[in-house]
């Protein structure tokens, strides 16, 4: 009985030891097998016409370029190449220009033997396979008051304010400092007529802003 056809899986990953885990739950699958891995994006587009990925498994954050251009090279280079996004971030804006960029996907790194497994086979099936938490993203994203005053930005620190974080959380979360966090703070104060957490927070709730 002939064996199956294995789909082509490339790993882009620069942490070597997520890259050996992530290779051994693929290569456990009947279905994919990982023909090769690489720290940086440079390394996986130079060996695309080698190694034919059907299915590409993307980190954000690499040294030299970053994963989202690497994803609009790849899918400029080979189209018919699925690629999905791992990351420790759900940041609105990472998310929004990795599909831009062409991602089919996005799963955070914290995501489990089955969730991974999962996500590739459901891309196989023409899906678009993301973590729960980056789906109910990108469905608020569309719930959000369209004539909203405030930026993107703007908008994800109000909804981290609601949420009960600190300056010092959004700065973490964000990645900026805590000076930039409390100037979107004044901004968002001054654009809905707000002088307080709790005037800021019903405001935007009552007009959907968040």
């Amino acid at each position: 009985m002939a064996l199956p056809f294995k789909k082509r899986v490339v790993l882009v990953e620069d942490d070597q030891e997520i890259r050996n885990s992530f290779s051994l739950i693929v290569n456990s699958s009947p279905k994919f097998i990982v023909v090769n891995g690489y720290g940086t994006g440079e390394e996986a587009i130079a060996s695309l016409q080698r190694d034919k990925p059907e299915i590409v498994l993307m980190d954000i954050e690499l040294p030299g370029m970053n994963g989202i251009h690497a994803t609009k090279t790849i899918k400029d280079k080979m189209p018919t190449a699925d690629i999905i996004m791992v990351t420790v971030y759900e940041d609105s804006d990472l998310v929004f220009e990795a599909l831009k960029a062409g991602a089919s996907g996005y799963i955070t790194k914290s995501a489990n033997y089955m969730e991974l497994l999962s996500a590739l086979e459901e891309i196989t099936k023409g899906g678009a396979p993301m973590s729960s938490r980056i789906a109910r993203m990108v469905i608020d994203n569309f719930h959000v008051n369209p004539n909203s005053p405030l930026t993107k930005r703007e908008t994800e620190i109000l909804q981290l304010i609601s949420e009960g974080k600190t300056y010092t959380q959004i700065s973490e979360e964000l990645f900026i400092s805590k000076e930039t966090s409390k100037t979107h703070i004044k901004n968002i104060y001054s654009k809905l007529q707000v002088t307080c957490k709790s005037e800021a927070i019903a405001k935007a709730n009552l007009e959907k802003l968040i």
